[in-house]
């Protein structure tokens, strides 16, 4: 019970870290925009829940950079740590 408990949890920081992306890919493409509405609510929520851990590993993983890129590793490893524990929660749970 609680492994499916957690994770559920997990699947839904998942969707929480989806929609973040989102967001930023969105003001990557349209540096105009300012969410408004019911957006700017969705923006604050995925923001506030994301960008604690996310500044804690950016503080200890600095960017990749490959020539003018840079890619965000501190986020692609809060990606990755949250599936692996939804899988690990998952298998625990099917016992």
């Amino acid at each position: 019970m609680i492994w499916s408990l957690l994770a559920l949890v997990c699947f839904l920081y998942l969707l929480t870290l989806f929609g973040r992306v989102i967001f930023d890919w969105v003001q990557v493409f349209s540096r105009d925009f300012r969410p408004k509405g019911i957006l700017l609510v969705l923006a604050e929520f995925f923001y506030t829940l994301t960008d604690p851990p996310v500044k804690f590993l950016r503080r200890y993983i600095p960017p990749l950079t490959i020539g003018q890129l840079r890619i965000d590793v501190g986020f692609l490893i809060l990606f990755v740590g949250v599936t692996v524990l939804l899988q690990f929660f998952n298998i625990m749970a099917a016992r």
